[in-house]
């Protein structure tokens, strides 16, 4: 068969929160919660993985690391990790229902792909007691996924492809070929690729760009175009085989990626 069986989405950036900025809020009052300024860029740059492994890349940047060890006396270790995300997930868990409105457009692209007769699924960063907040949030906007495997409740995180197997496994689909991961970050792009799946990044409506949807509308056309060269980069660095705006642009691609399929190629 050389036809797509199912679409295997991230959450935040791509289905749900434009501009991907639930997190980032968290990530700073966790690390200003003892003693320790980060900016949002620091916070934002390691965006797509589970929340511990975020925190502990966080800590590996040198400024960050310089800050903690002039605060505490001692370079961050795993106590450190543990107990600022002890502090994070809670402030995280209460922002993320205020950040879950769809992004506009997605609950009718996933109505599309079902009556096309594709499977949805998807994997997260966050945790399961995060996600708990978010979800009813987004089905009252119409946005629901036939399935979800959170951070919490894999082996490993991204970039690993735990998330993508167990999706295909519980939706009984043997070729990673016939899948297709979408996702607002670069270690999510990994996490396809390293599943055999076909890959697409969105460049304006996540993390990358990290803009609400009226600071987008903001921009002048330049800026707006810069923003997606920019994000178009760092997709292409790590091997997206699709680079596209929004969840918006996605029908066309799969489109495309069926015909590849039925021409005989393959991720």
């Amino acid at each position: 068969m050389n036809k797509l069986e199912a679409v295997i989405f991230d959450w935040a950036g791509t289905l749900v929160d434009f501009g991907s900025r639930a997190p980032m809020g968290a990530f700073v009052k966790a690390f200003a919660a003892f003693d320790v300024e980060i900016t949002l860029d620091e916070a934002r740059a390691p965006m797509g993985r589970g929340k511990r492994d975020h925190i502990a890349a966080v800590f590996a940047t040198p400024r960050v690391a310089a800050a903690w060890q002039a605060q505490h006396g001692k370079a961050p270790d795993d106590a450190a990790i543990d107990a600022l995300y002890e502090v994070f997930l809670p402030l995280n868990t209460e922002t993320a229902a205020h950040y879950s409105t769809p992004i506009p457009g997605a609950a009718k692209v996933l109505a599309d792909l079902r009556a096309r007769g594709l499977k949805i699924g998807s994997t997260t960063g966050y945790t399961r007691s995060i996600m708990t907040r978010v979800l009813p949030v987004a089905a009252e906007g119409g946005v629901a996924t036939d399935l979800l495997f959170c951070s919490d409740e894999l082996c490993a995180g991204r970039p690993h492809a735990a998330g993508m197997f167990a999706n295909m496994l519980k939706l009984e689909i043997a070729n990673a070929a016939h899948v297709v991961k979408v996702d607002d970050t670069p270690v999510g792009i990994e996490e396809g690729r390293n599943a055999g799946a076909w890959t697409v990044g969105l460049t304006l409506s996540g993390n990358e760009t990290g803009l609400s949807e009226a600071e987008l509308d903001a921009l002048s056309a330049e800026e707006r175009s810069t923003a997606r060269d920019r994000a178009t980069a760092r997709f292409t660095a790590v091997g997206a085989h699709f680079v596209i705006d929004t969840i918006n642009d996605l029908p066309a691609v799969l489109a495309e990626i069926e015909d590849r399929l039925a021409a005989g190629q393959r991720p």
